[in-house]
């Protein structure tokens, strides 16, 4: 399944990515924010990456201002990979390369059509594995 979550700074773009999905019958749960009334983003944060970590099918999107305080804010579980991006190339070495089950992005920097296709792109790509697993599993080491 499909999560997503923001705080109100990525509540417009959230709109857009959410239309986007729905037009392309692409299933996902919105956990909010529904508004652009200021609010604290680790909630909806915590309240994505609980769901996301119940299966390693899931994935995730949160969305803020910047995307670093999101990004910084799910990456506190070990069971999440939550990667900032900001162009389709970043989206696609997250996912080929770290295996990452969250996408970030800054709502305040990122256009709809960008955002669009880095959402594609992270949701149709998939992990390299071999060496890059081997990697994931050092960082739990340190």
């Amino acid at each position: 399944m499909l999560y997503i979550a923001n705080d109100h700074a990525g509540y417009k773009l959230k709109q857009v990515l959410l239309k986007y999905l729905q037009k392309k019958m692409i299933p996902y749960v919105d956990l909010g924010t529904d508004s652009e009334e200021s609010v604290d983003f680790p909630i909806f944060c915590k309240k994505l990456v609980n769901e996301v970590k119940k299966s390693p099918d899931n994935r995730g999107v949160l969305i803020c201002g910047t995307g670093i305080g999101m990004s910084i804010c799910a990456n506190r579980d070990k069971a999440i990979r939550a990667a900032l991006c900001y162009n389709s190339a970043t989206a696609r070495l997250a996912r080929q390369h770290n295996d990452a089950n969250i996408l970030v992005l800054g709502g305040r920097f990122i256009s709809s059509a960008k955002a669009k296709k880095m959402l594609d792109i992270f949701l149709n790509t998939n992990c390299f594995g071999d060496k890059y697993q081997k990697r994931m599993e050092l960082i739990d080491c340190i």
